[in-house]
């Protein structure tokens, strides 16, 4: 049977459910991420990023898993697998965005330095209004038209100011923080759904073509590539980082904010390349979360061979 006469049938329950996302508005994309940056916000002090200068290393080994392999890994992985066209742009601007705000709970189920991850986010997603479109101009640039400025514009509203009012709001006044914070999870849950379902709906024919079910190869590759990049990146003899930083910088590499590219893909190249980035926050939160109970657990990774 051809590409063109592949019918999708969905049961009635399934089809309510692409109706709803597929009619949410990508205007309301913006707001829904910045609900999920103030969430990072209002958990931030002055004092942490004081501490990020007591503890330079990590944090720079971190950084550059995030903002230096990682676009370099995507790269390789889209020119390997052949990466459609499609989607080409989209995957390569969801290897250059900044660390999930997921990570840190990750950390904290693996018993990593939940500290250092939270730093290492709010690093990442701050200088992302300068490090996302410089990354996606270097690397797709070429490929389609991309407006670093704007993209720079887009990134400070959604992100920068969300996260700055956050701190102003922990700093200034701890009883709205203390007020609002038992729900910001479960909003910011909501917002994630929302960037997330969005694009699944809309591009759903597009998801399950020939060239959608290829897309995943490459995502799965990319994640799993990242976690252990990461992981023996900090590990080099050179660094020589404890375990628990260790584990910490192998979930920021391989966990990325997904809904950030799936916004500014759909705002600077289209609906399409949001799919690469909606598909990337299912796959690497099933993947981090995962990795994060074996360490918890107490498994290490040198036992996966005992197991093997």
């Amino acid at each position: 049977m051809s590409e063109s006469h592949l019918f999708i049938y969905f049961e009635p329950g399934e089809a309510d459910f692409f109706l709803i996302f597929a009619r949410v508005s990508k205007e309301y994309y913006a707001p829904a991420l910045g609900g999920i940056m103030l969430s990072i916000g209002i958990r931030l002090s002055i004092d942490d990023f004081a501490l990020a200068f007591k503890r330079p290393l990590p944090l720079s080994v971190g950084y550059i898993a995030q903002y230096v392999l990682k676009p370099v890994l995507g790269l390789l992985i889209a020119k390997i697998f052949r990466a459609p066209s499609m989607f080409y742009a989209g995957f390569i601007l969801t290897c250059c965005v900044a660390g999930a705000q997921l990570s840190s709970y990750a950390s904290f189920l693996s018993k990593g330095d939940v500290a250092l991850s939270i730093l290492l986010t709010s690093s990442t997603t701050i200088s992302s209004v300068l490090m996302t479109p410089l990354l996606t101009g270097l690397l797709i640039g070429s490929v389609v038209p991309v407006d670093g400025v704007a993209m720079s514009k887009s990134i400070l509203q959604v992100v920068l100011v969300p996260v700055a009012l956050g701190l102003v709001l922990n700093t200034y006044a701890k009883a709205v923080v203390n007020l609002i914070q038992p729900i910001m999870p479960f909003f910011a849950m909501a917002c994630t759904s929302l960037c997330i379902g969005s694009p699944l709906a809309i591009n759903r024919n597009q998801i399950l073509s020939s060239h959608g079910l290829m897309l995943l190869f490459p995502i799965l590759t990319f994640h799993l590539v990242a976690f252990v990049l990461g992981y023996w990146f900090a590990k080099f003899p050179f660094l020589r980082q404890d375990e628990s930083v260790c584990r910490t910088i192998s979930l920021c590499t391989g966990m990325q904010s997904s809904t950030l590219a799936g916004l500014l893909a759909t705002q600077f190249l289209g609906s399409t390349h949001a799919v690469p980035a909606a598909c990337s926050v299912v796959l690497m939160a099933i993947m981090g979360l995962c990795l994060a109970s074996f360490w918890g657990n107490g498994s290490r990774i040198r036992d996966i061979a005992l197991l093997i």
